[in-house]
């Protein structure tokens, strides 16, 4: 059992496991919703967003956390703003100001002499390189994450799957759908230094997907999938260690693989004799929206 437990006993891979645990979090709250609206693309677009912010914020001596949500938030502002008049379709929006911003901050990258901006961490994260500081600063994502979950539960689920509803019932669709950017900004901002963002959808998304193949209720979707996400991250971590393979990206790949896994055993489970649906809890039924939202 030494080749299982030796790794974490370093205090860097320590460190970094409780970082990745954290971030797992985060991003089952967050991912659960990327899934179920769909807005995996409005996630990419976001964290490669994150360049320009990023890329000043390091020129400049700044906070790269503060950078990085400036420019999220921005990107986020602005697809709202692009997509509110209805001429731009969603996808068009976000595609614009995606290669927008991107080009942004490679331009402000490639016209510093110093390079000061380390692109590698950006894209590919350092999950090794997590201090204490970085620690406080993942939990407290994670504090102000379950609190945006918990108060946005109800308008969140009206706004999921049926939005016109949600509006019906009083719930603010447009400052749910705010909240829910924010919740999203959060864990992307959170989790690139973890994992970087080209593989920051290894947690944001594996995990809530495998678990919705499973299960029909939000709260059990989010649970197994900050539960995925803590395993990938522990698995990930013993497998880098002794293969020698990088970090961040082997997590990703790991998290990867178990949605995979999920999608496979889930294929054999319905090639079974049929079954009636179980009615998911957020399906109101006519006449009872109140009581059935939750």
């Amino acid at each position: 059992m030494e080749w299982l437990i030796a790794p974490f006993e370093v205090s860097f891979v320590a460190r970094a496991l409780v970082g990745g645990l954290l971030v797992s979090g985060v991003c089952a709250l967050a991912g659960t919703w990327v899934v179920l609206r769909g807005m995996a693309f409005l996630g990419d677009a976001m964290s490669h967003g994150m360049l320009p912010g990023v890329a000043l914020a390091s020129l400049l001596g700044g906070s790269l956390f503060l950078g990085a949500a400036a420019s999220a938030v921005a990107m986020a502002l602005g697809v709202t703003a692009l997509t509110r008049s209805g001429r731009l379709s969603r996808d068009t929006g976000i595609g614009l100001l995606f290669v927008g911003m991107l080009a942004a901050g490679v331009i402000i990258v490639s016209h510093s002499r110093s390079f000061a901006v380390d692109l590698t961490g950006f894209l590919f994260g350092d999950v090794l390189a997590v201090r204490e500081r970085d620690l406080l600063v993942l939990a407290a994502a994670l504090a102000a994450a379950a609190a945006i979950a918990l108060l946005g539960h109800r308008a969140f689920v009206a706004l999921a799957f049926d939005p016109r509803k949600a509006e019906t019932l009083g719930l603010r669709p447009r400052a749910a759908h705010l909240a829910m950017l924010a919740l999203v900004t959060l864990a992307i901002v959170a989790s690139f230094h973890v994992v970087g963002t080209l593989l920051v959808f290894g947690l944001l998304i594996a995990p809530p997907a495998a678990m919705s193949l499973w299960a029909r209720r939000i709260p059990v979707i989010m649970l197994g999938a900050a539960l995925l996400g803590a395993a990938s991250v522990a698995a990930g971590l013993l497998a880098s260690w002794h293969l020698g393979t990088a970090a961040g990206a082997t997590i990703a790949a790991v998290a990867v693989a178990l949605f995979f896994l999920s999608a496979l055993a889930s294929a054999v489970r319905d090639r079974g004799p049929a079954r009636p649906l179980p009615v998911p809890d957020h399906a109101p039924e006519h006449g009872k929206e109140h009581e059935s939202i939750r």
